[in-house]
This record gives C-alpha cells, structure tokens and sequence, in this order.
C-alpha cells in the first residue's frame, strides 16, 4: 500500500481552511467581496508558487526545502500550526462582523502557497 506524502496532507489540509476562511469571510464579512476573497486567494497562492523558487535563486539563497522532513519528526508538528492558524483566523468574522477581511485571506493564501510549494518540493525528490 502505498504511503501518502505528509506534504500533500498538510497543503490540503491548509487549504480546506483557506476555503473555510473564504466561506466565512464572504458569509460574515462586508457583503459583495465574495469574488474579491476567491481571486485574491488564488492568485497569490498561485503567484507565490511560481515565483518562490525564483526569488530564492535571484537572491542566491538556497532552494527551499519541503516543510516536513521524515528525518525529523518534529517538523511534522511544527507544520500543523499551518492549518490551525488558518482556521483561528476564519472565526475572526464570525466574531466581528462586517469587515472587509482581505488581507486575512492574503496572508492565509500566502501560508497556503507555502504548503503547495513545499507538497511540489517533496514530490520532485
């Protein structure tokens, strides 16, 4: 049987929070930003995907490594805190309704995008 890679679990999982924080965001916050939320998340997490590695090389620091390590275990649990900070930040406007919450959905996509990054990185070894 095959193993599922610890990578790809941790992007789905983070971006099953990121749709979480979209539903919730649209649902709770300012009315008509639903499509605003949806194309700002997949165009920086997509943008950050294809320039990641780039960026690395023009500034001549090294290739970005997967987020979780199978020599290192811990890094397994450190990389939970992706999700868990994605699906705090989807009860923000739960809690304070109304707001436009832009920039909370930018800065989950930016995480998510370093979750996909690094699924793509683990996959390429």
């Amino acid at each position: 049987m095959n193993r599922i890679e610890p990578n790809i679990l941790l992007s789905v999982s983070t971006g099953v929070a990121l749709v979480l924080l979209i539903v919730t965001a649209a649902t709770f916050g300012e009315p008509g930003n639903t499509a605003k939320y949806v194309i700002s998340a997949v165009v920086c997490a997509g943008l950050f995907v294809a320039l990641n590695g780039w960026m690395a090389r023009r500034m001549n620091r090294p290739t970005p490594q997967p987020v979780i390590h199978a020599a290192s275990p811990a890094t397994a649990a450190w990389a939970g805190l992706f999700p868990l900070l994605v699906i705090a930040a989807a009860v923000a406007p739960v809690f304070l309704p109304g707001h436009d919450y832009g920039l909370l959905i930018i800065i989950a996509a930016v995480w998510f995008g370093v979750t996909v990054d690094s699924a793509v990185r683990a996959n390429r070894r």
